[in-house]
């Protein structure tokens, strides 16, 4: 089985922007999972952490933002041509608008799957 090319985005939301950046992600989430060769799209917001935890403990909840809500997506697509034309889409699609709701650039790191 060949293995797929994953693309993981980490976004770091400003506080006060959340409700904008959900509403903006579920429209960009349907045009993402839309792309050509995508086998699929995973989101997530960060509620728990592991920090001051004990060892096999489950992780806390976290109870406020303190700097950044921070929020994963993981793409996958069938070839690194078919994430690099997606990749190429989704900086000309939303790059501005996703800019204007995070304290820094979003962060994508991308490979195959193992």
């Amino acid at each position: 089985m060949r293995a797929l090319f994953t693309e993981l985005l980490s976004f770091q939301v400003r506080p006060d922007r959340t409700e904008e950046f959900e509403a903006l992600f579920g429209e960009l989430r349907a045009e993402m999972a839309a792309q050509p060769g995508c086998l699929g799209v995973r989101a997530c917001k960060r509620f728990y952490t592991f920090d001051g935890v004990e060892r096999g403990a489950p992780p806390r909840e976290l109870t406020r933002a303190v700097k950044c809500v921070r929020y994963f997506a993981w793409w996958e697509f069938g070839s690194v041509e078919d994430c690099g034309r997606a990749a190429g889409w989704l900086f000309d699609r939303y790059e501005k608008k996703l800019s204007r709701l995070l304290i820094q650039p979003f962060s994508i790191d991308s490979g195959y799957s193992l």
